[in-house]
């Protein structure tokens, strides 16, 4: 019988215990996120997954969706204050353990956490000048530590069993976003322009965190590892429109220049004036926000484009149309890449009050352009559901199965170099480690609500394939989050 680790069995010890905590937890108001993620960086998916975007006064829509749900209550009568001032304050405290007890390239534990702190400022209200009415800026920054339990131990670089793992670059304060935001003709029509995270406002949705794995939250892969379409700690100098002809249907265009580089922004996020900024990527979303019947049971319905107008190397081809691994000729470039996207949640049971206290069912996929990027196609489908029915409103539980399938000349790459005998190249998703085809990940969670603002997610993870070859068949993980909105 293999020895199980003294780590792991910490891990498995503390993800049943947080599950019997009902004594410990206590009334809570409502939120807009029953159960919990990291609520830090939620501001940009909420603003495009909500009707009638109320910008002038967002109340629960703001960056703290907990509302006023903070560990530390009203923080001694400051935050009120701060409220009435415009100034909205979110610092979140995320950690997440994670074991595989089986499978993989070993078994191991890790640690990856992240303390985030946002700033939002209605400056209207703050200024009380008629002229700054309706302008908001948004910052956002993280620091981040820890290890990759996925690339360590697991043999993946593909679906990372967390959500977090230390990817902020060596800086004290890595800069996710920066952007001011203005609403015109009712919040019918709104502007953001700055440092903005492509991903957090197209093909987004604040459901996603809710699951650890990193190949969905935040934004599905693949698009937000492609250079025009970064997603959260990285942004991009950009600019985004929405325009709402109805209160429950958008349309949603952006132009923001294309960074060459593995880190936008350098490793700290700050570095804005990099080189190599000549070309764009324009992504178009279009989305339908329906509310049925007298339970109100709320949907998000939507479809994307984009496309990155870029150079970008062949996988494979060299300019002879031969493989560039095997005759040392340089790469066929393409100009353009270009990605879809088409998801949707609907709520099918409601509750209680809010967009997410009910059972919802949610889906999707994704493509991008598989001669120029690893990955070519992700398919998604989960379920969650509130804990009303069992008597804790404040807890939530969650299924997702997710398909990732890499593209075909990616493979040809792998192919010709065991040919060649080299080395697997890296790519957009990092190490390989053998000939790609496409990986299965299958996860369950339950977030206990134990205090306000603290909660703990115990999350089983079943990954088919890791990194998209048989090289290590299959790993099975236990992990277990810790969140608390400071």
């Amino acid at each position: 019988m293999k020895k199980i680790s003294p780590g792991f069995s910490i891990l498995c010890a503390l993800s049943f215990a947080c599950v019997l905590t009902p004594a410990l937890s206590h009334k809570a108001s409502a939120q807009l996120l029953t159960g919990g993620n990291s609520a830090a960086g939620l501001w940009p998916s909420l603003e495009a997954n909500n009707e009638a975007n109320p910008v002038e006064d967002p109340g629960p829509l703001f960056s703290a969706p907990y509302g006023k749900n903070h560990f530390f209550g009203d923080w001694w009568g400051a935050q009120p204050w701060l409220l009435d001032h415009g100034i909205h304050i979110l610092a979140d405290v995320h950690e997440e353990l994670a074991g595989n007890f089986r499978g993989g390239m070993r078994q191991g534990v890790t640690n990856a956490g992240q303390v985030g702190v946002e700033l939002d400022v209605d400056w209207g209200k703050l200024t009380d000048l008629d002229l700054l009415k309706g302008f908001w800026s948004h910052m956002m920054v993280v620091n981040g530590h820890g290890q990759n339990l996925s690339t360590r131990f697991i043999g993946d670089s593909i679906g990372g069993v967390q959500q977090i793992y230390g990817a902020r670059g060596n800086v004290v304060a890595h800069l996710v976003y920066l952007y001011g935001e203005h609403a015109f003709l009712n919040n019918h029509v709104d502007i953001s322009a700055g440092w903005i995270p492509v991903g957090s406002f197209f093909a987004a949705s604040p459901l996603f965190c809710m699951y650890m794995n990193v190949a969905m939250c935040g934004n599905p892969a693949p698009n937000k590892y492609t250079e025009g379409n970064r997603d959260w700690p990285s942004g991009n100098l950009g600019a985004v429109a929405r325009v709402m002809p109805t209160n429950n249907t958008y349309i949603m265009a952006g132009l923001f220049a294309v960074s060459p580089h593995a880190f936008n922004g350098g490793i700290s996020g700050w570095a804005w004036a990099q080189d190599g900024l000549g070309k764009f990527s324009t992504p178009v979303e279009i989305g339908w926000l329906p509310s049925f019947g007298r339970n109100h049971l709320v949907g998000h319905y939507k479809a994307g484009y984009s496309y990155d107008n870029s150079k970008y190397k062949d996988l494979y081809e060299d300019i002879n149309g031969n493989p560039w691994v095997q005759t040392g000729e340089p790469a066929r470039y393409h100009a353009g890449r270009a990605s879809a996207w088409i998801q949707a949640d609907q709520m099918l049971v409601r509750n209680g009050d809010g967009p997410t206290n009910g059972l919802i069912a949610l889906g999707g996929y994704m493509w991008t352009d598989g001669k120029t990027t690893a990955m070519a196609h992700h398919l998604w489908g989960g379920m969650l559901e509130t804990g009303k029915p069992w008597g804790r409103p404040n807890d939530s539980i969650g299924v997702m199965y997710q398909w990732l399938q890499m593209s075909r000349t990616v493979a040809l790459q792998q192919e010709a170099s065991i040919i060649a005998g080299q080395d697997f190249q890296s790519n957009q998703w990092g190490q390989v480690w053998g000939v790609q085809s496409h990986e299965n990940i299958y996860e369950v969670f339950y977030n206990a609500h134990v205090a306000n603002g603290l909660t703990l997610q115990p999350d089983f993870q079943y990954i088919n394939r890791p990194g998209g070859t048989t090289t290590f068949h299959d790993a099975a993980v236990m992990a277990l989050q810790f969140n608390v909105v400071l």
